[in-house]
C-alpha cells in the first residue's frame, strides 16, 4: 500500500509465509490469503504484494507467458501491484527441514545468479512502470562456507554480472530493479560493520571491474550503476540481533551511499539468561529453521551459537550470560510470552522517524514463521495476524 508520496514509501508483507513452491500454489495464496488481508487493511487502496518466487516458480512463469499475463489481469482487477520480490529461499522454505541449506547455492555459483536474472525478468511484467523493484537475496554465503579472499572476490563479480544485467534491463525497459543483500547471523555478512566493509572492498572493485568488462562503460559509470541497483535489505530481526541500535545501523548505510533496497520489519525473541528464560524457549527450538542465538556477557562480550538447541544446552555453562537474542521472528504486536520478550521494542520512533525520510521506499512485514509458533502463540488465523501486524506498523508510521 502507499504510505507516502513525496518522498515515496509503500508496505507490503513478504509472501513467504505463505507455503509452496509453485508458482499455482503462490498464485491461490495470493487470491486467498493476501485479498484477505486486503480487505482489512486496505479495502479500497491499491495493495502492495511482496512476492516470493522459489526456482521453480520463476521457472515456470518465464517459460509460459499464459501465466504471467494471466496474474497481470488478476492484480489489475483486484488492485494489487507487485514492488518487491523475497528471492533468499532457491527452494524448499515450509514444510521441510531447512536450516543452512536455505543459503544453497550460494552467490559463488552461476545457479545463484541465474535464478536472481530470471527472477528480475520475470518481475519486470509485474512492476508497475513508475514504482521501482526491490528483490531480496542471501547475504553472499553461510559464514563457514567461505575459506578466502578469493570466495568474496567471486561473489562481488557475480553480484556485479547481476547489477549489469539490470542496469541493461533499466535501459530497455526503463524500470528501475534493485538487489538488495540480505546481512543475517552467521553469514559471510552479518553486521552492519562487515557489510559495508564487504560492499567497499570486493563491491566496488571487483564488482565494479566485472561490469566494465561486461558493459564496456567507464569505472564511473560502473559505480553509479552498482550503487543504484545493488545495495542491502534491511532486516530489523536480524540486525536487533547483533545487540546494534537499529537507527544507527540504517544511518550508517545512508552516509556510506549504500542503497537501502528494502527494509524488512521483523522482531525476533530475547530474553534475560535465566533457567525461566531457557524453559520458555524450549518450545521454539523446532527442526524447520536454522534459530541462531546471541548472547551478550556482563563484559559486553558476545557468544554465538548456529542453532537454538546447542544454546540451549551450552548457556547455563556461562555464568557472565546477560541478554540472549534469537533468530526466529516473531509477531511485531508480540510483546511477551511469559519470561520472554521481542526486539520490536528496538523499533523505535527514531527508526521510524528515519523510515519516513525516504531513504528506502520499500517496507515488507516479513514473520513467516506462524506455522511454526508455539500454540498457545497461534491463536488466530495468518491473514489475522498479518492483518494485525499492519495496524501495528502504520499506528508507528502516523
Amino acid at each position: 500500500m502507499i504510505l507516502q508520496h513525496r518522498p515515496p514509501l509503500h508496505l507490503t508483507y513478504c509472501l513467504n509465509i505463505h507455503p509452496g513452491e509453485s508458482w499455482a500454489e503462490n498464485f491461490a495464496a495470493i487470491q486467498e490469503k493476501a485479498l484477505a488481508v486486503k480487505k482489512s487493511v486496505a479495502a479500497d487502496q491499491w495493495f502492495g504484494l511482496g512476492l516470493r518466487l522459489s526456482q521453480t516458480a520463476a521457472s515456470q512463469l518465464a517459460s509460459t507467458p499464459d501465466l504471467i499475463e494471466e496474474a497481470r489481469s488478476f492484480f489489475a482487477d483486484q488492485q494489487l501491484y507487485p514492488f518487491s520480490v523475497n528471492a533468499f529461499p532457491f527452494g524448499s522454505f515450509h514444510g521441510t527441514t531447512v536450516k543452512e541449506s536455505v543459503y544453497h547455492p550460494d552467490w559463488r555459483t552461476q545457479e545463484r545468479l541465474q535464478y536472481t536474472l530470471q527472477v528480475a525478468d520475470v518481475f519486470s511484467h509485474f512492476l508497475p512502470t513508475e514504482v521501482d523493484g526491490s528483490i531480496s537475496t542471501v547475504p553472499g554465503s553461510f559464514k563457514p562456507w567461505i575459506q578466502s579472499d578469493a570466495d568474496r572476490s567471486l561473489i562481488a563479480k557475480n553480484l556485479g554480472t547481476a547489477v549489469a544485467y539490470l542496469a541493461a534491463l533499466r535501459e530497455d525497459t526503463g524500470q528501475e530493479i534493485h538487489l538488495g543483500i540480505e546481512p543475517e547471523p552467521d553469514c559471510l555478512l552479518e553486521t552492519t560493520e562487515e557489510t559495508v566493509e564487504f560492499y567497499k572492498k570486493f563491491c566496488l572493485a571487483d564488482g565494479c571491474a566485472e561490469i566494465v568488462r561486461i558493459l564496456g562503460c567507464s569505472e564511473s559509470q560502473a559505480e553509479e550503476m552498482l550503487r543504484r541497483h545493488l545495495g542491502v535489505c534491511f532486516d530489523t530481526c536480524h540486525v536487533a540481533l547483533q545487540f546494534e541500535n537499529l537507527a544507527d545501523s540504517y544511518r550508517t548505510y545512508v552516509s556510506e551511499g549504500i542503497r537501502i533496497s528494502k527494509v524488512q520489519l521483523s522482531a525476533a525473541l530475547k530474553g534475560r539468561c535465566a533457567p525461566a528464560t531457557l524453559d520458555a524457549l524450549r518450545p521454539f527450538a523446532e527442526p524447520t529453521y536454522l534459530h541462531q542465538t546471541k548472547v551478550q556477557t556482563e563484559t559486553g562480550a558476545f557468544i554465538s551459537w548456529y542453532d537454538l538447541p546447542h544454546a540451549l544446552q551450552e548457556i547455563p555453562s556461562f555464568p557472565t550470560a546477560k541478554e540472549l537474542r534469537v533468530h526466529f521472528h516473531v509477531p511485531l504486536f508480540l510483546n511477551s510470552a511469559g519470561a520472554l520478550e521481542s526486539t520490536a521494542s528496538e523499533l523505535t520512533p527514531d527508526f521510524f522517524n528515519e523510515l519516513r525520510k525516504g531513504h528506502c521506499s520499500h517496507l515488507e512485514i516479513e514473520t513467516y514463521t506462524f506455522g511454526v509458533l508455539p500454540a498457545d502463540l497461534a491463536t488466530e488465523s495468518v491473514a489475522q495476524s498479518i492483518a494485525r501486524e499492519y495496524h501495528w506498523v502504520l499506528g508507528r508510521l502516523e
